[in-house]
């Protein structure tokens, strides 16, 4: 699969860079890195992402619509304009009860300092 970033150095209407699919989940990926990636998502009504344990800390705002984040068996409504961090190491699913759209911002750097002093 070919992963393919959106143009560098001009603007965009982030909810137009990606459409609602029919009982889907899509994704486009803005930025991919080695230190993390940002990406675009759009969540049918019904559907939901797989309930995941990520190595890395995840934000997750709401750019369009309602979507329900449970963390750790924890439900956290959020509407267009909200977001939320989901820690590192902890049970997660997005749910779309509504439909919505959300960015998406995993940082991959930072875990390799085991303290700090």
């Amino acid at each position: 699969m070919q992963t393919t970033e959106i143009e560098k150095s001009k603007t965009h209407i982030l909810i137009e860079i990606i459409e609602y699919v029919p009982n889907s989940v899509v994704s486009k990926t803005i930025i991919r890195k080695t230190t993390g990636n940002i990406s675009i998502v759009a969540i049918d009504i019904g559907e939901a992402l797989a309930e995941k344990i990520s190595p890395f800390d995840t934000h997750i705002q709401v750019i369009e619509g309602v979507a329900e984040v449970v963390i750790d068996e924890k439900p956290n409504i959020l509407q267009t304009g909200q977001a939320i961090i989901i820690p590192a190491h902890t049970s997660n699913i997005v749910k779309a009860n509504e439909r919505f759209k959300m960015i998406s911002t995993v940082i991959k750097s930072g875990y390799e300092e085991s303290s700090i002093y």
